[in-house]
Order: C-alpha cells, then structure tokens, then sequence
C-alpha cells in the first residue's frame, strides 16, 4: 500500500454521507401490523413503499442495519437511460430467429429505459433535491473489437430506447474527456447522474409523506404464512401482514435461500479525491458526463456533485476488501486514465454490493411461496430498480403492470450454487487475462 496517495483526512466511508449522515434519523419502533412488509431499506423497498402509500396501503420497510447502509448509497450515482442492460441484450432469443431477436431486443431495451423516464418523474413530482442532470455518458473501448461491438448495439439502442446514441472516433475522444486511453467509444446523451445519498434521503422523505414507517436496525427473522398472509418474526418483535417483499438486491442472505441462490453479490469498489484544481477538473470531462468503459474489470467514473472531485470506481476485486486495499488499485486505475491527476490524493474510499443475475437482467415477480421481490442491479441499478420496485407497489395494489418483460420471467440459478460466490476471485483472473489479451490484440 502507498501511504502517498492517502489525504491526511482519508475516511474509509462514502463521500456522499458527507452531506447526509446515515443513522442520525431517529429510527420508528415496528409495528404489529401492516399491509405489506417490505425487507430492505434500498432504493427497491423506498420505491415500492411510496407506490404503495400513493395507493392508501400501510407499509412498513426494515433495514436491517442504519437506513441507507447498503449500495443505494454507495453507488456512483450514474443513471442508465436502459443501455447497460448489459449482456442480457442477447440473452437465449439470440440463438432463434431475426425476428424474434428484434422483439426481444424491442422488450429488453424499451423495458429498461422506462427506469429514466421513472425516476426523472419520481424526482419533479416528490421535489427530490439529489443535483439531478441528465448529463449523458462516454463508454470508452477498451479495444478496437470493443468498439465494433458497441458500434453493433447502435442502432438497437437509439430504436427501442431513444438513447440518443452515437459513436465517437478515437480522433475525437477528446471532445469527452482528456484522455487518450480508449479507441473511442460510444455517446449516450440519455442517461444522467444524481448525489446517492440525497436522492435516497428524499426517498425517505417521501415515503414517510405517503405514510410509509421506516424501522432501521431491525432484522427479518423467520417468513410464516398465516390465515391472513404472513407473520413476519423481526429482532424487535413480530409483525402481521398481508403482503411481504424482499428487496435486498446484493445483500439477499438465509432469510431467502431460493432467492440467494439466484443473485450473485460482486463488490464494487469507489474512491473520492481531494478538490482539485477548478480548471484541471473541468477540462477532465468537458460536457460533464458520467463515464465508463468496456473492460471486463470495468471502470465508471464522473466529477462530484459541486465538479471539485474525482469519483472514480471499478471493481478491481470482485470481493469485499478493506478500503485501504481497494484505493490505491483504484487510484492506479485512475492516473492510467488520466496521468494528469498524479499526486491528487485520495480522501475516501468504500465498497458496496451489486448483484448479478445469471442472465444479467433485472428480475421481479412472486416466489413459489408467495413472496414479492424484485432485484438485480447488474451494475446499473438506480433506475431500474427504483422503477421496479415502484412495479411491484402496483402489482400488490392491483394496478397495471408496466413491467412485464422483468415481471416473472425465469430467474436462473446453477446447480450447487448456494449463494456463496467462492469463483469470483477465479472469475475476476480470468476476466483481467481476457482484457489483457484484446488489448494486446490491439
């Protein structure tokens, strides 16, 4: 570890707790009855705990740690316009017809991208102050077959989700940042950026206005089916419900073996640097939009909220580390990019979970035993799980679902897969060698 890139001030925390320190809300007692429980504090369980009170239902969402602990306010706060589905774009319809693959492609896309549209709504109509923009985004290609690839997506992109997408030369990459590192890259103008913890304390908000009881530092215990619906067993006593919904995304555990067995927890790791300079920042990315890359070991990186600050994530390991590990990786990651930036240090650095599909794609829907959930990021969650998780709301409130494509689909798992991710560090070497190789290709 080089002690040099650390700030004397370095904190291993979020830097967007900065402006809302998690846990210092007053944290309700459970009730002994509601509509509908929901398990998990995220940006899942807040959503549908607004649709739901919007509806005149009673919801009550357990976290089991301090409200806003987990990814939702981790992240790095880039919003997909739905074209980080990722590979689920091709999924098993790839393999039938050209017909088929355009409709597959028409309700994967179209799908996704109602998450933007979603959370721009959400935002105006719940006057959620989160320095929300819909900035666009530059993935850069890490090889000339990346590029190809991207180049491939095109057209899908701008047809079925209005992406506003183009693609940009590698003569021109320094129209978005000043950089030389990628072979161009991919535009797309509908996408956006927001401040995670802002928006997820304004969620908070806006649940408890629809009526919404919010319960930090409770446990889900044992999930009983009753007469009426569900006993729902907590460390702090046992609530009676009608419905109840598993939101917990990276962080679903024993409470839920089946649905465990179907998530993939990768920890995705994210520093913050000391302001610097105000001109080196604003010539680092011109438009200000968030940025990304096509690596296996993927890089995602943007200006803070106030443009003084590098925040610059990737998952440089694929499993929880200390954050005095994870920075220095990633702040090698970082001067690769831009070698401008050597001798800014580091003031934060954390680590999240995301959590994969095995098909990467979202997935929502009821389990065998009657059960809500929705869940799976892949990476590029805040939309389309706020979306979602506004779904299921209305799907338990007898509205129109306009999800359908995510809505009880197979959700795949592997045999002998427990939940239990012990692969991943394989995976991830085997990821770095298959970079190593195209680039080198190149």
């Amino acid at each position: 570890m080089d002690p040099s890139i650390f700030h004397p001030d370095f904190k291993p925390r979020p830097f967007w707790w900065e402006a809302v320190e998690i846990g210092d809300e007053e944290q309700a007692e459970p009730p002994s009855r509601a509509d509908v429980v929901i398990v998990g504090g995220g940006l899942t369980g807040l959503n549908c705990a607004i649709e739901l009170g919007r509806g005149g239902a009673k919801a009550v969402v357990l976290e089991a740690e301090e409200l806003g602990f987990g990814a939702s306010t981790r992240n790095g706060g880039g919003i997909s316009g739905g074209n980080s589905v990722g590979k689920g774009l091709s999924g098993s319809k790839a393999r039938q017809s050209p017909a088929e693959e355009q409709d597959w492609l028409r309700e994967i896309i179209g799908g996704a991208s109602e998450g933007l549209s979603y959370i721009e709504a959400l935002i105006q109509r719940e006057d959620i102050a989160c320095h929300y923009e819909r900035t666009g985004r530059f993935v850069g290609a890490w090889a000339p077959k990346h590029y190809e690839g991207m180049a491939g997506k095109l057209d899908a992109l701008n047809r079925y989700g209005e992406a506003d997408a183009y693609m940009l030369p590698r003569e021109r990459q320094r129209e978005e940042m000043a950089s030389d590192f990628y072979r161009g890259g991919m535009v797309v103008n509908r996408t956006g950026k927001l401040h995670p913890a802002l928006y997820h304390r304004g969620l908070m908000d806006a649940a408890r206005r629809h009526g919404a009881m919010l319960v930090g530092h409770t446990r889900a215990g044992a999930l009983t089916r009753t007469a009426g619906g569900w006993r729902v067993e907590t460390s702090r006593g046992a609530i009676e419900a009608n419905e109840v919904v598993i939101a917990t995304n990276g962080y679903t555990g024993d409470l839920t073996p089946d649905l465990k067995r179907r998530i993939i927890p990768v920890a995705s790791h994210i520093i913050a640097t000391e302001e610097i300079e105000p001109d080196l920042a604003r010539s680092l990315i011109p438009k200000g939009r968030t940025l990304a890359d096509s690596c296996r070991i993927l890089c995602y990186y943007r200006l803070s909220h106030d443009n003084r600050r590098v925040i610059f994530g990737g998952r440089p390991r694929f499993t929880q580390v200390p954050p005095e590990t994870s920075a220095p990786l990633l702040h090698g990651m970082m001067l690769a990019r831009w070698p401008q930036l050597k001798g800014v240090r580091v003031t934060h650095a954390w680590t999240g979970n995301l959590a994969f599909a095995f098909d990467y794609l979202p997935h929502m829907g009821v389990t065998p035993k009657g059960l809500h959930y929705a869940m799976g990021c892949n990476g590029s969650g805040v939309a389309i799980l706020s979306w979602l998780g506004a779904e299921v709301g209305r799907k338990i409130l007898g509205k129109s679902n306009r999800a359908p494509v995510f809505d009880g689909r197979d959700f795949p798992t592997r045999a002998f897969y427990t939940g239990k991710p012990w692969v991943l560090p394989l995976v991830g070497n085997w990821y770095r060698f298959r970079d190593w190789l195209d680039r080198r290709a190149a």
